[in-house]
């Protein structure tokens, strides 16, 4: 099943009845619990639009209640990720606004990444060829990444004359890579290798461009047969230890922990290893 997805589509939390649209800034498809988002302007390097920051931000918002998607890939059409905001439809409007105007749309592209933390569900990037500003972000706010030996991502804001510090790069980069490489990357804007993201931590694997969505589809299928509202705590417990001390982490845990042997799922889990059988996980 294949919707598109573009401007003004009003988001329904199931994702039942998306209505197509000529613009098709991003295809979304479903099956078998997981979510394949697939960014879809190829001829341009799949750019971010006003619209497309605003639909993808909802989108991910919704999926806090769309309780049959289960885990998420997102990618991008004709072998690039997505080459950041549209230089002519975003960055040169941009050039004309006020203040006010400003602050409105830098606090709307921080909340795409805010959904993609707060949603429940694993996010996996299949990354191929480009993946610059606000999609290295994006790439960045998921919670794997899978690569091509043809990837390249470049956190590239200074290259127009802004900081390094946008939509939350200067918190999630220095987590996953270190602080010296983050710095690095985010003070000279250039590309990081996907050898160079493999070896520091940003990719979790590197596959052949043919094999990718298929690589990313099999994880997810792999996490979407498993304990998924355990899954969720654990999403939830990654974005909000960062802020703790370790005893207060480690309490918070323990209380996590104790909501999940409340689960179905956890009773399940019991009983098959008692019956010498594999569990099959239903999410409650």
């Amino acid at each position: 099943m294949k919707h598109y997805i573009g401007p003004g589509n009003p988001m329904h939390a199931q994702f039942n009845a998306l209505a197509s649209y000529e613009a098709r800034l991003f295809a979304y498809s479903f099956a078998d619990g997981v979510a394949t988002l697939t960014l879809n302007r190829p001829e341009r390097k799949n750019p971010l639009t006003f619209a497309s920051y605003a639909e993808l931000r909802d989108l991910f918002r919704a999926l806090n209640s769309a309780t049959d998607v289960k885990v998420i890939v997102l990618t991008g059409a004709g072998g690039n990720f997505c080459s950041g905001g549209d230089v002519h439809e975003i960055i040169g409007p941009l050039t004309k606004m006020s203040m006010p105007e400003l602050l409105e749309f830098t606090r709307m592209t921080g909340d795409l990444v805010k959904a993609m933390r707060l949603c429940p569900q694993p996010i996996v990037a299949a990354i191929d060829g480009i993946c610059a500003g606000a999609g290295a972000m994006m790439a960045l706010a998921a919670d794997m990444r899978l690569g091509t030996a043809q990837a390249r991502t470049a956190f590239l804001f200074t290259r127009v004359g802004l900081a390094g510090a946008d939509m939350g790069a200067c918190a999630l980069l220095p987590r996953l890579i270190g602080q010296g490489r983050a710095s690095e990357l985010l003070f000279t804007g250039r590309a990081m290798t996907a050898e160079e993201g493999l070896s520091w931590g940003f990719f979790n694997a590197l596959h052949e461009p043919a094999d990718l969505l298929s690589k990313a589809q099999t994880l997810a299928a792999e996490l979407a047969a498993g304990p998924t509202f355990a899954h969720g705590m654990t999403k939830t417990m990654l974005h909000q230890e960062w802020a703790m001390t370790l005893d207060q982490a480690i309490e918070a845990e323990a209380q996590a922990q104790a909501i999940c042997m409340q689960t179905k799922d956890f009773t399940r889990a019991y009983e098959a290893f008692s019956a010498k059988q594999k569990p099959v996980f239903q999410g409650d």
